[in-house]
C-alpha cells in the first residue's frame, strides 16, 4: 500500500522559504570560510540571512562589516542581530541608525545572555532596553522594520514555567515582532506541542523552526547543555564512535538533519531557519531535498514576480 508523501512532491520546493544565520567572522581564514557558505547558499534566494552580534556589540564592527557585505555583493536581503546586554538605549539607537543607513530593513531582536555567558543572573543595563519585548518596541519606534524574535520549544532556561514564556514571545509580538525563530531541537514533537500552545496564546506569527545541522556533535552537545536543549538518546547513539571518524559523522550528520526536516515537511511546515555555523554544506544538501534549488523554474518565477 502507498502512503501520499508531502515531502516527495515534485513541487515541493514552491512552497518552502528557508533562511540562514551566520557569525561574523574574527580571523582572515574564518573570514574566507563566511563567504565561500554567502556564495553558496545565495543562489537558493533565501527569505533572508541573519548575523549575529555579541553582547554589548563585542562583535559590532565585524557584525556591520559583514552586513554590508551581504547587501552590496549579493541580492540577498540581511538582517542584523540586536542584544540588549551591556548597552544603553542611546547605544542600541546608534547601531540602529548606522544598519539603518546601510539599507538594512529586517532584525532579529533579542534580550541576549548575560556578560557571564547562559545560566549567569541577567540585570538589565541601567539606561538600557530591559528585555527582549522592549527592544522591539524601540526598533517599531524607530522604523517599521520587520523584526524577527526568539522562541523556546523547551522552554528558557531562565523562565519558570511555559506559561511565563509564552507570555513574554506576546509581549514581542504585540509590540510589532514579525515571526519568532525557535532554539534549536531534535524532538519534533517538542516543537509541534509548543506551536499548539503558542497558538491557544493567541499568537499568530509564524514559528520559524530553528535547524543546527550536527557538524561537530561534541561542540553540539556543549551548546545544549549551555541552552537547556534536550539531546535525545537515540541522537547521541548515532554518533556514537564517531569522534574520530568525520567522513562517517558527515554522512550520519545529513541523514539526521534530512530525517527532521522531512518529517517537519510532513507536518505541514513551509519555513524553515538553518544556524548554518558559517558552513554550506550540510544546510545546502537539506535545501535540495526539499526542491530549493539554484536556478530552479519556481525560483526563477518567484524572481520574476518579485521584480514585476
Amino acid at each position: 500500500m502507498s502512503f501520499f508523501r508531502q515531502s516527495r512532491r515534485p513541487d515541493l520546493g514552491t512552497n518552502i522559504r528557508v533562511s540562514f544565520e551566520f557569525f561574523p567572522p574574527k580571523t582572515e581564514v574564518m573570514e574566507e570560510r563566511l563567504w565561500e557558505t554567502v556564495t553558496r547558499l545565495a543562489p537558493l534566494h533565501p527569505e533572508f540571512v541573519s548575523v549575529t552580534y555579541g553582547a554589548g556589540g563585542s562583535t559590532r564592527e565585524r557584525t556591520a562589516r559583514t552586513i554590508k557585505r551581504i547587501l552590496t555583493e549579493t541580492d540577498v536581503n540581511a538582517a542584523a542581530h540586536l542584544t540588549c546586554v551591556d548597552a544603553t538605549k542611546e547605544e542600541v539607537d546608534t547601531v540602529v541608525r548606522e544598519f539603518a543607513a546601510m539599507g538594512v530593513k529586517r532584525f532579529v531582536a533579542l534580550r541576549g545572555d548575560p556578560a557571564g555567558g547562559v545560566g549567569a543572573h541577567y540585570k538589565p543595563t541601567a539606561g538600557g532596553y530591559e528585555n527582549g519585548a522592549d527592544l522591539v518596541a524601540g526598533l517599531k519606534a524607530f522604523a517599521d522594520f520587520d523584526i524577527s524574535v526568539s522562541a523556546y520549544p523547551e522552554k528558557h532556561p531562565e523562565s519558570p514555567d511555559f506559561a511565563t514564556d509564552i507570555d513574554m514571545l506576546k509581549r514581542k509580538v504585540d509590540n510589532g515582532a514579525t515571526r519568532a525563530i525557535t532554539q534549536f531541537f531534535f524532538e519534533n514533537d517538542l516543537y509541534e506541542r509548543y506551536v499548539e500552545k503558542v497558538r491557544r496564546a493567541g499568537i499568530y506569527i509564524p514559528i520559524l523552526p530553528g535547524i543546527l545541522p550536527i557538524h561537530n556533535f561534541t561542540q553540539v552537545t556543549n551548546f545544549c547543555s549551555r541552552a537547556g536543549t534536550h539531546i535525545p538518546g537515540w541522537l547521541t547513539e548515532r554518533f556514537d564512535g564517531l569522534e574520530n571518524d568525520p567522513q562517517t559523522h558527515q554522512l550520519v550528520a545529513s541523514a539526521v538533519a534530512a530525517e527532521q526536516v522531512l518529517d517537519l515537511v510532513e507536518r505541514g511546515v513551509q519555513d524553515f531557519h538553518f544556524y548554518t555555523m558559517n558552513r554550506a554544506d550540510l544546510a545546502f544538501a537539506i535545501c535540495h531535498l526539499i526542491g530549493i534549488r539554484p536556478g530552479s523554474a519556481a525560483l526563477e518565477a518567484d524572481l520574476a514576480g518579485a521584480a514585476a
